[in-house]
């Protein structure tokens, strides 16, 4: 009986010291954890400002795309070499601000988001405007859809582009690459918006191919089909008119054109949105770092 009272008496002295020690690491253990997770967060929003830097060099490499790529034919009338250079200047002031963002996150993180939100509004928002999604206002922003439709269908500008396209040789140099090429050869060759537009007549005049800039019309066909395209009549074999005064050749050039300021317009409306993410992103999780991490 006395070793059991013994032993009891010792529990219950050494329960106390237990508590206390207990106690005594709840702080640390508290700190630990507080600091590990100081370190974590730390962690990600180093990793989310490397890869908002990393996002942001395509910007960079549009800019040379812009500046460096071979232009368009005739591109130069629609007065869209400015507009490259304009878009590019601003292109790399996105840039410029997005990464001078990531410096102001830990000091003036509010300031940082705001000044990233307006250049990346305005990217986006020229960016619909070349895809043209903003009906409203795109007829007057240049390289829109609506803006190229208005521009190739003023006649006067028209006469110049079909001088430009006649001097660059892109119906003659069809016709010189092409004159091996049987019929069927011919029809399965991929031809550009121009080259399908105002160097060959519309698929829907039924003309006989003797090769890529001489067709021999088939009225049969023409009397007997239901409708008539004007284009048809448009045609002609001298090699100074082919299609040029066609509908399908305006189309085919604008599509040209358009076809470079659409991607442009995909690229700026994704880069705006990512980038916006990844800020967003790394804003919250410095305002978390700042005022919920003790």
């Amino acid at each position: 009986m006395a070793d059991n009272n013994a032993n009891a008496d010792a529990d219950a002295e050494a329960k106390p010291e237990e508590t206390a020690a207990i106690e005594e690491n709840k702080p640390k253990q508290a700190a630990e954890e507080t600091k590990t997770n100081v370190i974590q967060m730390k962690r990600i929003s180093g990793l989310l400002s490397l890869v908002s830097f990393v996002i942001s060099l395509p910007i960079l490499a549009s800019v040379i795309w812009l500046l460096y790529m071979k232009s368009y034919d005739c591109e130069w009338l629609f007065k869209l070499p400015r507009l490259q250079i304009g878009v590019s200047i601003g292109l790399i002031c996105v840039f410029l601000i997005c990464n001078a963002a990531l410096f102001l996150r830990s000091r003036l993180p509010m300031v940082g988001i705001i000044v990233v939100l307006v250049p990346l509004t305005v990217m986006f928002t020229v960016g619909l405007a070349f895809l043209g999604a903003n009906n409203l206002e795109n007829r007057r922003m240049p390289a829109s859809p609506l803006w190229f439709k208005m521009k190739i269908h003023d006649d006067g500008l028209w006469g110049d582009i079909k001088e430009c396209i006649y001097d660059t040789r892109i119906c003659q140099d069809l016709a010189t690459t092409t004159n091996q090429l049987k019929s069927y050869d011919f029809s399965m060759k991929k031809l550009s918006s121009i080259e399908s537009g105002c160097c060959t007549p519309p698929k829907e005049c039924h003309m006989q191919y003797v090769n890529a800039t001489f067709w021999e019309k088939n009225d049969e066909a023409v009397n007997g089909s239901d409708s008539h395209n004007s284009d048809c009549d448009s045609w002609k074999n001298d090699r100074d008119v082919l299609c040029y005064d066609c509908q399908s050749c305006r189309l085919g050039y604008s599509r040209t054109l358009q076809s470079k300021w659409m991607k442009l317009g995909v690229f700026l409306v994704c880069m705006a949105v990512i980038l916006f993410t990844c800020h967003l992103s790394l804003f919250l999780v410095t305002m978390w770092e700042l005022h919920v991490t003790p």
